[in-house]
């Protein structure tokens, strides 16, 4: 049987729904019956698209990770000079309230599902680089530049401001530390990485 000519908007429909229990409730809690409730339909509506939930988070956690790259591309390209764009490129991986935590959560939470499942193993893979890309790129024009003595390769660097990132999210996320004092501490390794004095923290 062929699926309805809008059925883009009803998968749309149907990610917005799984996103927001996601965030709600984590995805070791919801269930079908909880995803078809909050988008208004039936459970096998919601098989009719997707062949289980899983299958549904990897669309949720593609669809969440391209935004989330397409938006600090976006800041960064807007950004004059390395030293700006290294500091946008901080910024807009703190976990600020809001949007930017929600966000983050939802991710966080479909991260057990890429481990387990080969598409959305790819797809972290790519969530990953793509970050990296972004890092390096502004270390490599940096050095380029004058303006930055990097402390090791722009590749290492590039990676451990995403693994700090990460970590420091995660701390965020639990409570232990503010979105402020995650900024910090990333400008803190910006500035040791770079030797670019104008990286440091404020006091």
């Amino acid at each position: 049987m062929a699926r309805p000519k809008n059925q883009e908007a009803r998968r749309t429909q149907l990610i917005s729904a799984a996103a927001k229990k996601l965030r709600e409730r984590g995805a070791a809690r919801v269930k079908l019956r909880d995803i078809a409730e909050e988008a208004q339909v039936t459970p096998a509506s919601v098989l009719y698209y997707y062949k289980d939930v899983q299958d549904l988070f990897v669309e949720v956690f593609a669809r969440g990770a391209d935004r989330y790259c397409a938006e600090r591309e976006r800041r960064i390209a807007e950004a004059d000079g390395p030293v700006a764009r290294l500091q946008v490129c901080v910024r807009s991986g703190v976990v600020w309230p809001g949007a930017a935590e929600e966000t983050s959560r939802m991710l966080y939470e479909l991260f057990p599902v890429a481990l387990r499942e080969q598409p959305a193993l790819a797809i972290q893979r790519d969530f990953f680089d793509r970050q990296t890309a972004l890092y390096q790129e502004i270390l490599e024009q940096g050095a380029d530049t004058g303006e930055f003595t990097l402390a090791a390769s722009a590749p290492h660097l590039a990676r451990t401001f995403l693994a700090l990132e990460d970590g420091y999210a995660l701390e965020v996320l639990a409570g232990g530390i503010t979105a402020e004092e995650e900024e910090r501490r990333l400008l803190a390794f910006a500035h040791l990485a770079t030797g670019n004095s104008a990286l440091a923290p404020a006091d």
